[in-house]
């Protein structure tokens, strides 16, 4: 575990997780431009599964990391004014509902893989184009929910 390049006392990986989390949404935008506006669905495919792979390292990487820095609290006590109690119980709500929005990210981005995993350029109408749309689209909200969540509890523990 080494310190972070923010400036703030976080880690190396929580630093990196809250700027994938900032540059996911632009990501996810471009992404979705392809398929929508191009119709180029193998470049979609191959940025979501770029997406999808980079994150899941990264995610990986980041709970590795929380465990050596014994989770997020002994963080928390490297601020040099340490947060309220009204703060802190804050950081926790905030935390919750950031996981809350990750792990849903993370099912509907999963389902919608594998809504669509056999098919090769566009998606024929029917029931499976609706429900990619629909996950596709519950995915991209939800990542942007815990992108959201993520980036205001770092703002909250360190920043402020």
């Amino acid at each position: 575990m080494s310190g972070g390049f923010l400036g703030y006392p976080s880690t190396l990986m929580l630093d990196v997780v809250v700027c994938a989390l900032v540059l996911v949404i632009p990501a996810l935008g471009y992404s979705m431009w392809l398929v929508r506006v191009k119709r180029d669905y193998a470049r979609h495919r191959v940025m979501q599964l770029i997406l999808g792979v980079t994150l899941l390292v990264t995610v990986v990487l980041f709970e590795i990391d929380m465990r050596l820095a014994g989770g997020w609290r002994p963080l928390l006590d490297r601020r040099e004014v340490p947060l309220t109690p009204t703060a802190y119980a804050t950081a926790q709500r905030l935390l919750y509902v950031h996981i809350g929005f990750a792990c849903a990210a993370v099912l509907t981005w999963i389902a919608s893989f594998a809504a669509m995993w056999r098919v090769r350029g566009p998606i024929p109408d029917g029931r499976r184009r609706r429900v990619h749309h629909r996950l596709g689209w519950s995915a991209v909200l939800s990542l942007a929910a815990t992108a959201v969540t993520g980036v205001a509890w770092y703002g909250l523990a360190f920043v402020a």
